[in-house]
Order: structure tokens, then C-alpha cells, then sequence
């Protein structure tokens, strides 16, 4: 098959021929419809994630047609429309069992524990716990920002944030993790306020359903402080900004890695009862609630995507993140 191959970190992927991967026991492999291009994927490649090794093949939203149903999967079969969570959980530990599977300590990732979907094909381990069937109505394009961008945001909005109707929530950063969190918690009734320095990811924002979309995080303070601030881009200077914004008994949520570590204004953090919370994916039975939303029409992922790529397009893209992420989400079309 074709595939992304990244052969020394920090310089430019190239497109070859690559083995086919086999189903396991327990798992399937897929035909990969749709797979998006992540800033996770940019960490992956500039040699920020332990788990990596080399050469090695990126790429951890996907959707596509299942190929090849591995031993002891039950319940799908060869043709059948999927997507999966980028976290590929166990299904048997005591995280799992507890229905905590975006933790699971024996988790493997696409693009990061194995070779993922920047190919023709990709596999997908413990299928009986991972697979997402998606509805016959919604397209690979649409389904494959699921398994990362929009089911992180939805669950760290709505899940870990708990975002209710009335009250103010930031989001720094407005790519696809950001884009997404803006129109979660404005479809959820918050007032939302955009920060990002690029105007079109802005002008998209609004779009989502933003209530102000600004520049500048000294904005936020003069609008009276928020409930919940959420960095969806990974940088010490925005978590600084986003402590210093919240009101008394604030929620800080943070979805952006940040690799380079961070310095914490502890006494605020403490004085004022803010809260630091981790937000890491979603579990594949919490797709439901989301699914429902969409098809109601409340929360429109399709609308995010403004690019779709080739394989062949795709190493350039992926270094272009070096320069900033580009307004939207950008999707991949390997077949």
C-alpha cells in the first residue's frame, strides 16, 4: 500500500510502498476513506511523543470500510462504515471496565504506538471496544474529525468542563480542536469568546456560533472574566492567560499538549479555587450523545472542514503546521 513514511524527525515525509498491515487476533483493518491532518500529528513528526519510532507512518482520525476482520471479532464484517477513537483501549482493565477507556494504561494509538491512517490501509486493535459504527447518512470526511478533534472537544467541553447554558466560556485557539470547542459549548447555550491571532480562523469561529472573537486575551478580562477557559493549542503563555481570566471557583481545561512543559501561577491557582483539569479523548461508548446531536442537526462537524488533500499532498501539509495551523481542518483522502 501507500503511505506517509516519516524517516528522520523534523524533515519533510515521503510517499512509498509499505507492507499491507494484517489483522490480528481481535482486530480489523480498515480501508481508510478519510483521515485528518492534526497538530498531533506535527508533534509526532518534530519527535515530541516517546512512543514513536522510526520510520513510521502518521495519522490518528481516520474513518473507512473494514477490509479484513481479524480472529474472535464478532458482531462486523468486511464492508461495514466505521470510525475509532484515536485511543484504542483494551477493553479489560480496570479503567476500561469502569468505562474510562481515553485512560486505558494499555492503550495504543494510531500514528503513534503503530503505524496509522496517513495510508491506504490502517488496523485498528481490540475492535470489540473501539469501533464506531457510523450512520449511513453521514460521510467519511465528516466522521473521521470524530475520532480526534471533535469527540476531544466534545467530551472536554461538555464531560470534563461541564459547560452549562449561561455561562462564559474562552477558548484559546481556534483550529480544529478550538473550532470544535466553540460551536460544543455554544450549542450547549454558553456565550463563548474566541481568542486566536489568525483573523480567518476567527471569521470562523463566529460562524460556529461565537459570541466574540478577539485577538487578545486582555480582551476577555474587560468582558468581566469567564467560567471555563480551555487551551486547545498547547503553550505555557496561554495557560498564564487563561488562569489569569477566570473568575473565583474557574475550570481550566487543557486539551493542547505542551511538550516543552509549563509554570503554573499556583497561588492564584489555589486562592482562587481554580481548577486545572486534563481532558484526553473519548471513549467509544460515549459517541452516542455526540452522534445524536449531529443528527439532530445541533452540532454540525461537517461545516469545519475547508480542505481536503491527497496522500501525495500531505507531507507538505504536514510541515506547513510549522508555521501555524491553518484556519479549519484539514482532511486527507488517501484512496
Amino acid at each position: 500500500m501507500r503511505a506517509v513514511v516519516v524517516e528522520e524527525y523534523g524533515v519533510v515525509p515521503v510517499v512509498r510502498e509499505v507492507p499491507k498491515p494484517v489483522a490480528a487476533d481481535g482486530a480489523v483493518v480498515l480501508r481508510v476513506e478519510a483521515t485528518g491532518l492534526c497538530r498531533s500529528d506535527w508533534h509526532g513528526w518534530m519527535g515530541h511523543d516517546a512512543d514513536i519510532v522510526l520510520p513510521h507512518v502518521p495519522g490518528h482520525e481516520l474513518a473507512g470500510t473494514i477490509a479484513e476482520v481479524g480472529a474472535g471479532v464478532t458482531g462486523w464484517q468486511v464492508g461495514d462504515r466505521v470510525t475509532t477513537p484515536f485511543i484504542c483501549a483494551c477493553g479489560v482493565c480496570e479503567q476500561c471496565l469502569e468505562g474510562n477507556q481515553q485512560v486505558c494504561p494499555n492503550q495504543l494509538q494510531p500514528g503513534f504506538n503503530y503505524w496509522g491512517s496517513f495510508a491506504e490501509y490502517v488496523a485498528v486493535p481490540y475492535a470489540a471496544v473501539n469501533l464506531v459504527r457510523l450512520p449511513d447518512d453521514m460521510d467519511f470526511a465528516t466522521a473521521a474529525g470524530l475520532g480526534c478533534r471533535f469527540a476531544t472537544s466534545f467530551r472536554a467541553v461538555h464531560q470534563v468542563g461541564k459547560v452549562r447554558a449561561g455561562e462564559r466560556v474562552a477558548v484559546f485557539g481556534c483550529g480544529g480542536v478550538g473550532l470544535s470547542a466553540v460551536m460544543i459549548a455554544s450549542a450547549l447555550g454558553a456565550e463563548v469568546i474566541a481568542i486566536d491571532t489568525n483573523p480567518e480562523a476567527l471569521k470562523l469561529a463566529v460562524q460556529y456560533g461565537a459570541a466574540h472573537a478577539v485577538e487578545a486575551a486582555s480582551t476577555v478580562a474587560d468582558l468581566g472574566g469567564v467560567h471555563v477557559t480551555i487551551d486547545a493549542l498547547g503553550s505555557n503563555e496561554i495557560v498564564q492567560q487563561a488562569l489569569r481570566v477566570l473568575r473565583p471557583r474557574g475550570r481550566h481545561v487543557q486539551i493542547g499538549l505542551l511538550p516543552s512543559g509549563v509554570s503554573l501561577d499556583v497561588g492564584r491557582l489555589i486562592g482562587q479555587e481554580l481548577s486545572w483539569l486534563g481532558s484526553h479523548g473519548m471513549p467509544a461508548h460515549a459517541y452516542p450523545e455526540m452522534l445524536e446531536l449531529v443528527a439532530a442537526g445541533k452540532l454540525s462537524p461537517s461545516s469545519l472542514i475547508t480542505r481536503t488533500i491527497t496522500l501525495d499532498e500531505t507531507p507538505a501539509a504536514l510541515a506547513a503546521l510549522s508555521d501555524g495551523t491553518p484556519a479549519g481542518v484539514t482532511v486527507i483522502e488517501p484512496n
